[in-house]
């Protein structure tokens, strides 16, 4: 590693370790980042379930997207009242079939959601509950402030648990994930009773990152790594996920990142970005001791082509609009690139 990537690889491990161990634990996941609703976090572990099941769950993840994205616009309404009678009105009015609610303006897509649950996953023979009026009509408010029904936000957590009970899937892939936090996302993907299906790594800097995993998940493989220099040969791995790591990193850092997660995978990719947009070069956005960099979404793709790898580019919100009829996202510089070797 050369001496400007080892000061950088210092400088973020002092801005992570200066936070306090119960701060990393829980700062993401919680509101629009909660994996169990959050788009990008969803199509991670639908990525790892391709893995090892190829389509063999594409109805049940088609119901999950539809779920995370009703979910997102009902937590965001709930943070805007503190009356427990204008959820009433948003269910009486979703009964009634009307699009809004005394004021409240009801997405279509919502509605038509509403009037499609329960709803039947036939290859499976399970069924999706009608989570949004479980969720309007369960939600408490204390103190002005909502208290959300946990067990219709575990509701795919459980129904995924279903699906994967018999198991029987072949190989179990390798995966990698650097900057995996205090196994932020890991947590969930072992709680949909997925992990048992893939042989998980994860790397991070911080050693509190690293504790807090250990201190979860006793059993799971974690460390403390450096994605500029991945102690591990080329192609280790069959498969790397990344959440939000490379607007963190200089330019020359994420390109030196870019190289090393492409030499240590041999199968796909999923990448996370948190902040990209369609333009032509990348804007550099030093903070403090790391970046908060706007990436170019033509540059990364043409990055990890010349590592080998093609992308497929998923702008979230222009996903969801063209899925699901949705057109709210809480970030509109949010993608994901799927990459598989070329």
């Amino acid at each position: 590693m050369n001496e400007s990537l080892q000061r950088e690889t210092e400088r973020l491990t002092r801005s992570w370790m200066r936070h306090e161990a119960a701060w990393l634990r829980d700062y993401m996941v919680a509101g629009v980042e909660d994996p169990r609703i959050n788009i990008q976090s969803i199509l991670t572990r639908q990525f790892l379930v391709r893995g090892f099941s190829g389509e063999r769950f594409a109805g049940l993840m088609q119901q999950e997207l539809r779920f995370g994205a009703v979910m997102n616009w009902l937590r965001k309404l709930a943070g805007q009242t503190s009356e427990p009678e204008e959820f009433e009105n948003v269910l009486y009015a979703l009964r009634r079939g009307a699009d809004n609610a005394e004021g409240i303006e009801i997405p279509a897509f919502i509605a038509q959601l509403f009037a499609r649950l329960p709803a039947e996953i036939r290859e499976l023979t399970v069924t999706v509950t009608n989570y949004v009026e479980r969720f309007l009509s369960g939600t408490e408010f204390i103190e002005r402030r909502a208290r959300h029904p946990e067990a219709t936000l575990n509701l795919f957590q459980n129904l995924w648990n279903t699906a994967l009970s018999p198991g029987g899937f072949g190989a179990v892939p390798s995966v990698l994930e650097p900057a995996c936090g205090s196994a932020s996302d890991y947590r969930f993907i072992e709680a949909y009773g997925m992990a048992r299906f893939i042989d998980y790594t994860g790397l991070d800097l911080c050693p509190r990152n690293i504790d807090n995993a250990r201190a979860l998940f006793p059993s799971a493989q974690v460390r403390v790594g450096n994605v500029f220099e991945i102690d591990a040969p080329e192609k280790a791995y069959d498969f790397c996920i990344i959440h939000d790591l490379f607007e963190h990193l200089s330019i020359e850092g994420m390109q030196e990142a870019v190289g090393e997660v492409c030499r240590v995978t041999r199968s796909g990719l999923c990448v996370g970005f948190f902040q990209m947009d369609e333009i032509p070069e990348h804007v550099a956005r030093p903070v403090e001791e790391y970046h908060w960099n706007l990436l170019s979404m033509a540059r990364m793709k043409q990055l990890f082509l010349a590592h080998g790898f093609a992308a497929q580019a998923i702008n979230i919100g222009s996903f969801l609009h063209q899925e699901i009829g949705c057109e709210q996202t809480h970030n509109p510089n949010a993608y994901t690139f799927f990459l598989r070797r070329s």
